[in-house]
């Protein structure tokens, strides 16, 4: 379920008869609206959306935490000899 947040609007949308009548046994199931229905597929769709870029933004600065660590591995290699001392 979502949470009503901010104004509601009225507002005009064609669908498909066949999405109407998925909408309206939704709503007969739920016992809510046909207005609710589509606002919470609609709100589903936007936390997807939301998911998606969280998920696309951990990946990249992962990948930019893991040439860190690589460069970091390389220039402590350059400073330790191989038997762990400092130069």
């Amino acid at each position: 379920m979502i949470e009503r947040v901010g104004t509601v609007r009225k507002i005009t949308v064609s669908l498909p008869q066949e999405l109407v009548e998925f909408a309206d046994t939704v709503a007969a199931t739920m016992q809510i609206s046909r207005s609710k229905v589509i606002a919470e597929a609609l709100a589903a769709q936007r936390e997807r959306e939301e998911a998606r870029l969280a998920a696309e933004g951990y990946r990249f600065y992962a990948q930019e935490a893991n040439e860190f660590a690589a460069a970091s591995l390389r220039a402590s290699s350059e400073v330790l000899d191989h038997d762990g001392q400092t130069r």
